[in-house]
């Protein structure tokens, strides 16, 4: 079986950036490699090109062989121990800074019995996150991965964004979607 990848969508709405974000994933892993849980039935037609789409909560569909990526938990992930687990579980969030602990609290604490694994304990955007992952199942180690402390996008000469999030780092430069580099310029005009 291949590896699944499932981003539990925990944000009160299907925000635009959430959707360039999801649409990152699944270039990053595939289609057929990527489930979309906890979707209001109203987004459903929004996500179902980019993964499988499911209204049910992660929480409620009990996967076995899964884990649980938190960046609270105690142990690392590896390529290793990854081989256990089929299903990789993220929490589709915007993360606050300082963080908030949100994964643990909006789903460790619930999902008894399922493994969990940190990528490092810094916080970082959904599609970096699954792109750690993907990366560790491919059989690199995570201290062997290159990244890059915050992201800073200009807007104008005056005006930048700041995003204080970790992002793997390829061939020099940050992985973040175009896409979105253009929706947080835009949306951040004067």
């Amino acid at each position: 079986m291949n590896k699944m990848f499932v981003i539990e969508h925990l944000e009160p709405e299907l925000y635009d950036w959430c959707i360039i974000e999801y649409k990152h994933i699944s270039r990053i892993v595939g289609k057929s490699n990527l489930w979309f849980t906890n979707i209001k039935k109203k987004d459903r037609k929004k996500l179902t090109r980019y993964g499988k789409v499911f209204h049910e909560s992660v929480k409620q569909i009990g996967l076995s062989r899964a884990c649980l990526l938190d960046p609270e938990a105690d142990e690392t992930l590896s390529p290793v121990n990854s081989l256990d687990y089929s299903f990789f579980i993220f929490g589709g969030i915007l993360g606050d800074y300082p963080p908030k602990k949100r994964t643990k609290n909006e789903l460790t604490r619930f999902m008894k019995g399922i493994k969990t694994f940190n990528i490092g304990k810094e916080q970082m955007s959904t599609d970096n996150a699954v792109y750690t992952v993907k990366q560790i199942l491919d059989g690199k180690i995570l201290n062997k991965l290159k990244f890059q402390e915050g992201l800073d996008i200009k807007i104008n000469r005056i005006q930048s964004t700041q995003l204080p999030y970790r992002y793997n780092v390829i061939k020099g430069k940050p992985l973040i979607s175009r896409e979105l580099v253009k929706f947080i310029k835009n949306k951040d005009k004067i």
